[in-house]
């Protein structure tokens, strides 16, 4: 039994016609012969011959084809389509005339355009069609586009696809072209969401008309001199691939070089002729739907050639073009003067590339399809009529629908044809690099692969030593619209510019940026601080007033020093016991003196050391209390000058103050009244440890805090009450006539005491950290040394060095000296 069933190619353009001026069709003409479109047309002649030498499906029928070559002008494709409809080369509207040839499906492509409007006629009708173009999700929604189904699987990733490799190569500053119609549309927008998600910026968005752009090889491209001047290297194509083919003619001749283009799809050259020079879109990137290679496709096309199909006119033209044969002038389907042996395989062009592309792999899916359909129905058939009543395969065209949607993956080559939308698969990319050398080397070189089933982060792979740049690029090419903020360094965006557009402004001070590009600096930790350049926090160190220090081994000394001075001038004092100058003005209160500016000096010793709870409570209770008794002695030795040079006549009533020792009470009353207000400083807000972060960049600095700044300052001010007090009774007595009266030692003493502490102040104000506690320091051993000096140190240089000034005086006015003194006691 032989049944001969068709199936029919419609919409697919072998050449570009054009029009004289009568409006007819002229002939095709060899110049802009589609090379590629050929090609892919000859992966459905090999389905077809496949198929018929099949034992396994379809046996004893026969498959036959039916080719129309339609330009892709509106109303040369709808009368193909009513022509194909009515069956016979006159058309005939809502007629059928061809019954026994009648084809049983409709393959158009690879323009979306065609199929969409051939679509809506067979809509009609009901005729299944098969389009071999990239997946239109707008014609799939059609409803009234039902009859139609993509055999490509869908495009849902390709906005991400092509996002992960801008990305990977650190672009944000892009172009992008689309075309006229809603798929680029909802393409644009998917774009969109997906740069606005990463901060990529399109520099431009431009919508090619394609409808102009296909009747009128001479429309010119606006816009391409923004192009040249922008700072874009990079350029998005969301095109079919034959209108991609007019806008790069167009492209070619506006000299646009320097540019990586990134294509939807794969680019083809539909221009046989080829420059000897660098072609413009060579290092092109393109994303191209992964499939596998067509088994035997090649070894078919290398036996394909012009005697084994001599009815074929366009392999014919072909041949001629490429292997310089003349037609014959008896025959115009013969050739003559052709090389022995000429095959595609000795074409120095891509020409298998193009043949083995993915619309190539769709139409021979395509063809599989429909052939599984057609056996399903055949079974079908006979299992309700047997071989016996079976002549013709019976079908009608609303009935293969439901075998469509139906068909099993595993009966094709490929798991991706699933024509019902709702299991449709998803594609996979190809990356590939269109190289375009000079003397006609052409390659499509597959550098990468992105598949969203993979895991995030692992969906790209990219070969970057295998890709070949545009002309002009000895690296990879940057699109950036502002140069990258290196570490140290954040984005600072420009008010009227694009996101991607900014200014690089240093991290201010403990801030660090360690990445690229941040939007905002780093602010390092409390205990951490920021390297000179911005670029890491580092750990701040511990520091106090420690021994080890310059400055605390320096005071630590002095603090030793004075102390030692002060027990050997007490040493002294206490051997020259008797002399008059040491018994001259109380004695004890110079011993009392003598042992608590000692422990002033070695107070100092508590401020210097890392401070614990302990020392920061001696430090202010030590210090107060020894300056209280070292002034409040002074206060009494300055009352005893006093009361012995203004009281000691006789018959005063305040003699009694002198002859009853009331002086020596002055410094334990003093010294109550300081303890009084420690007690209430310690008992209300005590001195504490302070971690202190702030006054030094790079330090942690460990102090006392004062705790009850009010109470310190009342410390302080009593102190200074007693000095003052001290200063205005000895300035007062500092002319009395005696030789030992040290009422003027008293008054400097007072003097120094009042400016240190004074001086101290401000200071005290105006540093931080361990330069406070230093100041402090330096305040106690300068009022410390003051007195020392200025009340000791003259009467030691008299003691040891002018002792027979004692002597002589004391031999002349030993009586008077003995009374004066006698009565001071």
């Amino acid at each position: 039994m032989s049944v001969h069933s068709i199936i029919s190619l419609l919409g697919f353009s072998l050449d570009d016609l054009s029009t004289d001026e009568s409006g007819m069709l002229e002939s095709p003409s060899i110049d802009i012969f589609k090379v590629k479109t050929y090609m892919f047309f000859l992966s459905f002649l090999f389905a077809i011959e496949e198929i018929n030498r099949s034992s396994h499906i379809l046996p004893n029928i026969t498959l036959g084809l039916d080719v129309y070559n339609v330009a892709f002008i509106d109303a040369d494709i709808i009368y193909h389509s009513l022509k194909w409809i009515s069956g016979i080369d006159t058309m005939i509207p809502n007629y059928n005339c061809r019954k026994e040839s009648k084809s049983v499906v409709l393959i158009t492509g690879p323009a979306w355009t065609a199929s969409a409007l051939i679509g809506e006629l067979l809509e009609l009708y009901k005729i299944p069609q098969l389009t071999i173009g990239r997946y239109d999700p707008t014609m799939s929604s059609n409803i009234h586009l039902t009859s139609l189904y993509h055999i490509a699987p869908k495009d849902a990733y390709l906005a991400q696809a092509m996002i992960a490799l801008i990305l990977h190569f650190h672009w944000n500053w892009v172009g992008l072209y689309i075309s006229e119609d809603e798929r680029s549309i909802q393409f644009w927008y998917d774009f969109k969401a997906q740069i606005d998600k990463n901060s990529i910026c399109a520099a431009f968005m431009e919508i090619v008309p394609i409808s102009k752009l296909s009747a009128s090889p001479d429309f010119k491209l606006g816009h391409y001199h923004q192009i040249l001047k922008s700072s874009v290297n990079v350029i998005i194509l969301y095109i079919d691939s034959d209108s991609l083919i007019t806008l790069f003619y167009l492209i070619d001749h506006s000299l646009m070089t320097q540019k990586v283009w990134v294509m939807a799809s794969p680019y083809h050259s539909s221009r046989i002729k080829q420059s000897i020079l660098f072609d413009p879109f060579h290092g092109s990137l393109m994303f191209s739907h992964h499939h596998k290679e067509i088994s035997g496709f090649r070894k078919f096309i290398h036996t394909v050639n012009p005697s084994k199909y001599p009815n074929d006119i366009y392999l014919a033209i072909f041949w001629s073009y490429f292997f310089d044969c003349s037609f014959s002038d008896s025959d115009c389907t013969i050739l003559e003067n052709c090389p022995l042996n000429a095959s595609l395989e000795m074409l120095p062009y891509p020409v298998i590339d193009m043949a083995i592309n993915e619309e190539s792999y769709n139409l021979y899916n395509a063809v599989y399809a429909v052939a599984h359909v057609l056996h399903d129905l055949l079974l079908h058939q006979v299992e309700f009529q047997g071989l016996g009543g079976m002549k013709r395969l019976v079908h009608f065209p609303w009935k293969m629908h439901s075998f469509l949607r139906n068909i099993q993956p595993d009966h094709l080559d490929s798991n991706q044809v699933i024509l019902d939308e709702k299991r449709k698969y998803v594609a996979e990319y190809d990356i590939l690099n269109y190289c375009h050398f000079p003397t006609h080397f052409v390659h499509m070189l597959k550098i990468g692969m992105f598949s969203p089933f993979a895991t995030p982060g692992h969906q790209l792979i990219l070969h970057r030593d295998m890709i070949e740049w545009p002309l002009g690029f000895t690296e990879t090419p940057q699109s950036l619209c502002s140069e990258s903020c290196g570490l140290g360094f954040r984005k600072a965006h420009v008010e009227g510019k694009a996101i991607c557009c900014f200014d690089c402004i240093p991290c201010t001070e403990n801030e660090i940026s360690n990445e690229t590009n941040m939007e905002q600096c780093l602010r390092c930790a409390d205990n951490q601080y920021a390297n000179m350049q911005r670029i890491h926090c580092i750990k701040k160190h511990v520091t106090f007033l420690s021994y080890e220090d310059t400055l605390g081994m320096i005071l630590t000394s002095l603090s030793l020093c004075f102390s030692g001075l002060t027990v050997s001038v007490l040493g002294v004092f206490v051997k020259h016991r008797d002399t008059p100058i040491v018994k001259a003005n109380n004695r004890t209160l110079s011993y009392i003196l003598l042992i608590s500016l000692t422990l002033c000096f070695l107070c100092s010793l508590l401020f210097i050391g890392h401070p614990n709870t302990a020392t920061c409570i001696l430090q202010q209770t030590v210090f107060g209390v020894v300056f209280t008794v070292a002034i409040s002695t002074v206060l009494a030795k300055t009352v005893t000058v006093v009361l012995a040079f203004r009281v000691t006549s006789p018959g005063r009533r305040m003699r009694w103050l002198l002859t009853s020792r009331v002086p020596n009470f002055i410094v334990p009353f003093c010294t109550l009244i300081q303890l009084l207000f420690i007690g209430i400083w310690l008992g209300t807000s005590p001195p504490f440890i302070e971690i202190d972060i702030h006054s030094e960049y790079d330090h942690i600095i460990i102090v006392c805090n004062k705790g009850s700044v009010t109470a310190f300052y009342c410390v302080l001010g009593y102190l200074g009450c007693l000095a003052l007090g001290s200063f205005t009774l000895a300035f007062l007595v500092r002319n009395l006539p005696d030789t030992f009266n040290e009422a003027k030692f008293l008054t400097f003493s007072m003097l120094v005491f009042c400016s240190v502490w004074v001086t101290f102040l401000p200071v005290y104000q105006s540093t931080k950290g361990k330069s406070v506690v230093a100041t402090e320091v330096i305040s106690i051993l300068a009022s410390g040394a003051g007195l020392l000096g200025c009340i000791f140190l003259p009467k030691c240089y008299v003691i040891l060095l002018r002792s027979e000034r004692i002597y002589s005086y004391h031999c002349r006015n030993k009586k008077h000296f003995e009374t004066k003194m006698s009565s001071e006691t």
